[in-house]
């Protein structure tokens, strides 16, 4: 499991959906940026960082490959977006609601790695 030793919030006022622009610090020494805190009617939701395709698209850049490893990312930030600006946003996580994995990712032999065999 990582090793999350800080989660940065950056809060954003005056967007439609988008709440808060977020990092994540691993083992104090390597940072992951550019993760976003999003709104809509079913709740909050973290997203990945992200780039742009030339036809317009987006593609995620950096994302856990397993749903464990998702969902922890989205409580501990959830959890530092909570603290920083007093919002309550993960009841949708304490419902049991599992996290959405999205079928556009790739997968880890697309990504160009090399699953490790399980013992």
């Amino acid at each position: 499991m990582l090793n999350i030793t800080e989660v940065r919030i950056n809060k954003v006022d005056g967007d439609e959906k988008l709440r808060a622009f977020a990092g994540l610090v691993l083992d104090g020494c390597f940072l992951v940026g550019d993760l976003r805190v999003m709104e809509n009617d079913e709740g909050f939701y973290v997203t990945m960082p992200t780039k742009r395709k030339r036809d317009g698209s987006f593609k995620d850049i950096a994302y856990p490959l397993d749903p464990a490893t998702r969902e922890d990312i989205e409580r501990r930030v959830l959890t530092a977006f909570e603290t920083t600006t007093g919002v309550r946003a993960i009841s949708r996580l304490e419902s049991g609601e599992a996290a959405t994995v999205r079928a556009d990712l790739l997968g880890v032999e697309e990504f160009g790695f090399t699953p490790k065999a399980n013992p």
